[in-house]
């Protein structure tokens, strides 16, 4: 699992990650501020950021004495081109779901008109 968009993905699978990286699109935040939200142990926290930060989806800073996180949103660019790839195939594929869901109704309303 070397590969950048493996390590997002990975990343983002998590539901504590992803709440992080939607704390940092709205700006820089210490650990002690990404850990306020969760009934989790500053340990644990940072144990997310490595992952993160593994991933490339966080970058530590200094500031002084305090290392604030942010957000780097290259390898989130890279994931949503990868899914973006497989959006016509999914919108013909729903286009289709639509059609036969209409031909069923009105079968259906025919059956009943019918009775």
């Amino acid at each position: 699992m070397s590969d950048q968009l493996s390590l997002t993905f990975s990343a983002l699978a998590d539901p504590t990650r992803r709440a992080i990286l939607a704390r940092l699109v709205q700006g820089d935040a210490t650990v002690n501020q990404l850990a306020e939200p969760f009934d989790l142990r500053l340990p644990t926290v940072s144990k997310h950021l490595k992952v993160l930060q593994r991933a490339g989806l966080v970058a530590q800073g200094r500031k002084a004495q305090w290392r604030p996180c942010r957000l780097r949103a290259e390898p989130l660019k890279e994931a949503a081109e990868w899914v973006e790839r497989f959006r016509a195939n999914w919108e013909e594929r729903f286009e289709q779901l639509d059609t036969f869901l209409i031909e069923l109704q009105q079968q259906e309303k025919h059956r009943d008109d019918n009775e």
